[in-house]
């Protein structure tokens, strides 16, 4: 047991800051030292494998494989130049880059979402003569509240999705209208702050260089539509993101090499790693501890659940909190609190810039282009943003389910 904590404390702390103070270690390093050390102080290795949750990474995988397709397609980039062509304002522009990140934040990774859309967004700031931070904290922030909408918006409800088996529509239907109340506040928010900044018409622009193919983006979006179907019938979400991805991966029109280059394999591997560390953990007796029947019962309520999924989202990051915080959801209602966790734990994610792995990805994208978004410029937009949304969501769920 102390061992598993020492692990499990060292892989959080990593997880907090980034990286190692001393050693080259990030996320992804730990997560192999952590599982490797797991295993080697008292886990076999039949029961390490019997830690990873094989559908999430699946899923998690394969959709990360359709988000490189279309993106190699021109997809995005197609997006972004109707978004030139038809807009006239740069509050119209900002609603734009919250709308379209939101939308597609909902149906692809939203990290993947923010490392497509920045240099998008930092390119069209550019040719326009445009403050390009007041954008890219739309992008942020709005990655993060457009993803609570699915199970397949970012890594944590993919997760969540399949610890709990909640029904894809259900948990649509529950958390749509929270994401799209989301994405109109926090136009206002941002609207609000950069306001003098905000106000006047866009200069003409032309339209961005690079290659389209029509063809790929039929068949990317024909493709995705079919594996949304499959969500929503009810059919299981691992399986048909696989289909996908294979019915994509079979082109003569893109090499695979450059699909596989679109995947985020840090990702896959700090997942299977928390997997493990978590399963040993659980198996040391820790969590059994810690979870004792009396603090158990003080948190059968959802705001505080809701409170320390925020802090545990912040300071441990939002797929380890889900790791640890399963263990407090009751055995009724239970779709109820999973769909509380979804929500909450990626809304958390805008309380600061170090949030989310979202967040971290527009900045170090930014920074590449001499763009500097610091700890207490996105806190004005993000920490408001996310007290007004919590509350709110408090208040939806109270009405919807009465808890």
């Amino acid at each position: 047991m102390i061992v598993s904590t020492l692990i499990l404390l060292a892989t959080l702390f990593i997880f907090t800051v980034g990286k190692s103070p001393i050693f080259r270690v990030d996320r992804a390093g730990v997560a192999i030292i952590g599982a490797s050390l797991t295993i080697a102080t008292g886990m076999t290795f039949d029961q390490a494998v019997g830690a990873i949750d094989y559908r999430t990474i699946v899923l998690l995988f394969s959709m990360m494989i359709i988000t490189a397709y279309l993106n190699l397609s021109g997809l995005f980039q197609l997006v972004g130049d109707y978004s030139i062509s038809k807009l006239q304002t740069k509050k119209q522009l900002l609603f734009a880059v919250i709308l379209s990140t939101g939308i597609l934040s909902a149906f692809f990774i939203n990290d993947i979402v923010c490392l497509l859309f920045t240099p998008v967004v930092i390119l069209i700031c550019s040719r326009m003569e445009l403050n390009p931070i007041p954008y890219l904290l739309g992008v942020a922030t709005a990655s993060n509240i457009g993803s609570v909408a699915t199970l397949i918006g970012n890594p944590q409800n993919i997760l969540i999705g399949s610890l709990s088996h909640m029904p894809f529509n259900w948990y649509m239907a529950v958390a749509v209208p929270l994401s799209l109340v989301g994405l109109m506040l926090n136009y206002m928010v941002i609207a609000w702050a950069y306001r003098e900044e905000l106000n006047g018409l866009l200069p003409n622009c032309s339209p961005m260089v690079g290659v389209v193919h029509r063809y790929l983006i039929r068949k990317g979006l024909v493709v995705m539509v079919l594996v949304l179907s499959g969500f929503l019938v009810g059919f299981d979400p691992a399986v048909v993101a696989s289909l996908g991805a294979a019915m994509l991966l079979v082109t003569r029109r893109l090499k695979p090499n450059k699909v596989y280059a679109g995947i985020d394999f840090n990702l896959l591997v700090i997942f299977i790693g928390l997997f493990v560390i978590i399963g040993g953990v659980e198996q040391s007796g820790l969590i059994g501890r810690l979870l004792n029947p009396h603090f158990v019962q003080n948190v059968q309520s959802l705001p505080l659940f809701t409170v320390l999924t925020i802090l545990f989202s912040n300071v441990v990051s939002n797929v380890p909190a889900v790791m640890m915080l399963k263990f407090l959801i009751p055995t009724s209602s239970a779709h109820v609190w999973w769909a509380s966790m979804a929500v909450f734990s990626t809304l958390a994610g805008n309380l600061t810039l170090t949030g989310s792995i979202a967040n971290l990805i527009v900045v170090e994208q930014a920074k590449k282009q001499n763009v500097d978004i610091n700890f207490s410029t996105y806190l004005k937009i993000g920490f408001p943003l996310t007290i007004a949304m919590v509350v709110i969501g408090l208040v939806y769920f109270r009405l919807l389910f009465g808890i």
